[in-house]
C-alpha cells in the first residue's frame, strides 16, 4: 500500500528540535501551571492581609460609636482624629455609620451593601463607588441593644500592584531562566549530536567501494552503537563483495578451459567426415559439459557457504535420514563406477539422534564427501555414523579404501584449488569439494578431519557434530 502522495511533502522534523520539544513543552507546561498556583497562592494571603486591615479600620470606627449626652448614638471623633484614624498613603479610604434601617449615622453615603447573616459578625464583599472597584466589608456593632453596620472601604490599587510586583518579580524571572534553560539544552543538544551529524557526513561523502570502518568519536553509548552497527554492516557487505568477487574469479577461471575444449572438440567433430569421429567427439563433449556443470554447482555451493553465515537459522534435524537419503542419491552413479555404496550405524536407536544444522549443510557434506570418495576412492565407500553419548556428540564420517592421502597433503586439501592423492592430480577435479565441507562443517559448529581408514591406505573423512 503506497504512502500518500502529501505524505512525502511533509518536513521530517529535526531530531534537535524534537529533543528540545520533549524537554521544554513539560517544563513550559510546569512553569506555566506552577505561576498560575503560585499567583493564585499569593494573591489570596495578600487579600486576607489586606482584608484584615480593613477589618481593623472598621473595628476601630465601630469603638467610637457611642451614646451622646441626650440617649443619642453618634460617632465620638473630632475630624483631626478621624482623618488621623483613617491615613493611607495608597489608598482612598471610605467610611459609613449606617442605622439597621440603612439611614446614614456617620460618614460619606457608599452604595448599598448586603449586610451579614445573623450567625456572621461581618462580610466582606466588593462595590462600585465613584467609578473604581473598592474592597468593603460591613461589621455589626451593637450599643445600648441597638444595632448599627460599620461600612469600610478601601480602593485596591496596591492590591493589584502588588500582584503585578509578585508576577514581575516572581514569574518573569523563572520565564528567562526557563529560556536561558533552553538555550543551554539546545547548546548541550547540538554538542551531543555533532558525532552522529559527523557521521552522517562521513558516509555521504564516502565512496560507494569504500567498506573500511568509520571512525566514531566517543561520545554517548547510543551513537557508538549506531557507528558499530554501521561498521558491522559494512564488514558484512566486505565479505559479500569480496565473495561474490572471488567467485566471479572462480567461474572465469575454471571453465575457460572446459568450454574451450567443448568449442574446439564441436569445431573438429563438425569438420570431420567421419561420423565415427564426430561420435567420438560429441561423448567428449557430454563429458566436458557434465565436467563444466559438477563445477559450476560447486561453485554454487562455495558462494552459498560463504554467504551462509550471514544468515545462517539451525534447526533440530534427525541424521539417519538425510544420510539415507544420501545413499539413495549417488547408488546410481556408485553403480555405473563400480562401487559398492552403503551405510552403517544407522540402526540401534540412531533413528532418534538430532543434530542442530540446517538440511542443506548437511547434505551439503553428505554429496560433497560422497562424490568425492566416488572419484577418488576404491571399491567400497560406507557412510558411518558413530554416538559418543558420554561426550554428547555424533560422529558422522565417510570411509573409502582408495589409495588414501598422505599426512602432510591432508591439510593442503582443504584448501580451494587443491586436486589429487599421493600427490598426483586424479580424475578431472577442480579441487572444490573438501574446501566446500570444511567450510560447512565451521558452518556447523565443527571441523573436517582427514584421516587414513586403515593401515594408510583409504581416506575417513569426518565432522564431530553436537547432538540437539
Amino acid at each position: 500500500m503506497n504512502a500518500p502522495a502529501h505524505a512525502a511533502d511533509t518536513p521530517t522534523p529535526s531530531l534537535r528540535i524534537r529533543m528540545l520539544r520533549h524537554v521544554m513543552l513539560p517544563l513550559s507546561m510546569t512553569w506555566l501551571i506552577g505561576t498560575v498556583a503560585t499567583l493564585g497562592v499569593a494573591s489570596h494571603f495578600t487579600e486576607r492581609a489586606f482584608d484584615r486591615a480593613l477589618l481593623d479600620d472598621a473595628y476601630s470606627i465601630a469603638s467610637h460609636v457611642e451614646t451622646l449626652p441626650g440617649g443619642e448614638v453618634g460617632l465620638l471623633l473630632t475630624p483631626n482624629e478621624l482623618k488621623a484614624a483613617l491615613f493611607d498613603q495608597a489608598e482612598a479610604v471610605h467610611f459609613s455609620v449606617l442605622r439597621t434601617d440603612g439611614s446614614l449615622l456617620a460618614g460619606a453615603q457608599l452604595p448599598p451593601v448586603r449586610p451579614p447573616q445573623p450567625d456572621q459578625a461581618f462580610r466582606y464583599g466588593n462595590l462600585l463607588h465613584q467609578g473604581s472597584v473598592v474592597r468593603a466589608v460591613v461589621l455589626r456593632h451593637e450599643v445600648q441593644a441597638q444595632s448599627f453596620y460599620i461600612v469600610m472601604a478601601h480602593t485596591t490599587r496596591v492590591r493589584s500592584e502588588l500582584v503585578q510586583q509578585m508576577l514581575l518579580y516572581g514569574a518573569l524571572p523563572l520565564l528567562v531562566l526557563l529560556g536561558l534553560l533552553g538555550f543551554a539544552l539546545w547548546r548541550s543538544i547540538e554538542r551531543d549530536l555533532a558525532p552522529l551529524g559527523r557521521l552522517q557526513s562521513a558516509l555521504a561523502n564516502r565512496d560507494a567501494k569504500d567498506l573500511t570502518p568509520v571512525v566514531i568519536a566517543p561520545s554517548t553509548q547510543e551513537i557508538e552503537q549506531v557507528g558499530l552497527a554501521v561498521n558491522d554492516l559494512f564488514d558484512r557487505l566486505d565479505r559479500s563483495v569480496r565473495s561474490q568477487r572471488e567467485f566471479i574469479g572462480n567461474v572465469a577461471h575454471e571453465l575457460r578451459t572446459p568450454l574451450a575444449r567443448i568449442r574446439a572438440l564441436a569445431d573438429y567433430g563438425r569438420a570431420h567426415p567421419d561420423a565415427s569421429v564426430s561420435q567420438q567427439q560429441l561423448l567428449q563433449i557430454a563429458t566436458s559439459a557434465e565436467r563444466a556443470g559438477r563445477l559450476v554447482n560447486q561453485l554454487l555451493d562455495l558462494a552459498i557457504a560463504e554467504e551462509a553465515d550471514l544468515a545462517l537459522q539451525q534447526d533440530r534435524l534427525a541424521l539417519a535420514p538425510l544420510v539415507s537419503q544420501a545413499v539413495l542419491r549417488h547408488l546410481d552413479k556408485a553403480d555405473a563406477r563400480g562401487v559398492d555404496l552403503g551405510a552403517r550405524g544407522l540402526d540401534d536407536g540412531m533413528e532418534a539422534v538430532c543434530v542442530r544444522g540446517t538440511t542443506a549443510l548437511i547434505e551439503g557434506v553428505l554429496d560433497n564427501l560422497i562424490d568425492n570418495a566416488l572419484r577418488y576412492g576404491g571399491q567400497t565407500v560406507t557412510i558411518e555414523l558413530t554416538l559418543d553419548a558420554r561426550a554428547n556428540t555424533c560422529v558422522l564420517a565417510v570411509v573409502d579404501d582408495g589409495p588414501g592421502i598422505p599426512a602432510s597433503a591432508r591439510m593442503a586439501l582443504r584448501q580451494r584449488w587443491t586436486q589429487g592423492r599421493d600427490g598426483q592430480r586424479l580424475g578431472q577435479g577442480s579441487g572444490l569439494g573438501l574446501s566446500i565441507v570444511a567450510r560447512y562443517a565451521q558452518l556447523l559448529g565443527s571441523e573436517l578431519q582427514l584421516d587414513s581408514a586403515d593401515h594408510d591406505r583409504g581416506l575417513r573423512a569426518s565432522l564431530v557434530l553436537r547432538l540437539a
